[in-house]
């Protein structure tokens, strides 16, 4: 019950059991939580037809609809705080991220004092491969669009291949983050940057995906660059921490509900 990997999944049939596999043969103690917001290429029945295979390590939940990579991730969150997961990982099923570089990131955080450790690709030994030009440059435009805007020391804001220490997510108050695309993971970084968490960027290869359609969208894009300066406003009002209720020992939320609702 140490170390949990969450992959949220939408039309993943042709990669989930790969990914599975490979995180598996690792033998290193992952449990893996696919979250699937009910595929209609039959992911979730995949990920099912494997329980026998990993029947103590390997769960899912099915969500009604295609709801947003946030609300998947957070969903995943706080379903690993309450089964008592010390470390939780973020990972795409599409192989873009490396399974063997869980480890580098989990040994950033057990052993080199990080409270959040993010693989970063634009960190010395960090690359991109079988990506086009427009890809490159919306990306490391928007890496540094968002470090101009928030301040957030973070050379690769968007990264969606990370681990977090129980201890963050524990404290940072999920009902603040309100983006769900592309937006999302900045929101999170920003949270854990703004309450003083020690936050460590490891270098990976990011392979872009062979297999399956990619999930970016104009939309996405468009959150991504009225999010960051969303967030950096809201900041001035929004406290990303919970608060604990003396009374019973409960949290509660400190930010603005209506200033935060910032993304509908």
């Amino acid at each position: 019950m140490e170390k949990l990997v969450i992959i949220p999944t939408y039309n993943e049939k042709e990669n989930i059991a790969g990914i599975l596999h490979a995180v598996f043969s690792l033998n290193q103690g992952y449990h893996v939580l696919v979250i699937d917001d009910n595929s209609p290429d039959g992911t979730a029945a995949i990920v099912k037809e494997l329980f026998t295979t990993y029947p103590s390590q390997l769960f899912l939940e099915e969500r009604k609809g295609k709801q947003g990579l946030g609300t998947a991730y957070i969903h995943g969150f706080r379903w690993a705080v309450e089964k008592g997961y010390a470390y939780i990982f973020e990972m795409d099923a599409d192989f873009s991220h490396n399974p063997a570089d869980l480890e580098r990131l989990y040994e950033a955080c057990k052993y080199d004092g990080a409270d959040l450790s993010i693989g970063s690709r634009y960190v010395p030994g960090g690359k991109i491969e079988n990506w086009p030009f427009d890809r490159h440059l919306y990306s490391r435009g928007g890496s540094l669009y968002t470090r101009l805007i928030t301040w957030m020391p973070v050379k690769d804001p968007t990264a969606g291949f990370m681990c977090y220490t129980k201890r963050v997510l524990e404290t940072i108050n999920l009902d603040a983050i309100r983006f769900v695309g592309y937006a999302f993971q900045i929101e999170m970084k920003f949270a854990a940057w703004k309450l003083g968490f020690k936050i460590k960027e490891v270098p990976i290869v990011f392979v872009d995906r062979r297999v399956g359609v990619s999930k970016m969208s104009k939309g996405i894009l468009k959150e991504g660059v009225l999010g960051v300066l969303k967030i950096q406003w809201n900041s001035m009002f929004k406290n990303y921490r919970k608060k604990v209720d003396a009374t019973n020992g409960k949290t509660k939320s400190l930010h603005t509900d209506d200033i935060a609702a910032q993304s509908k």
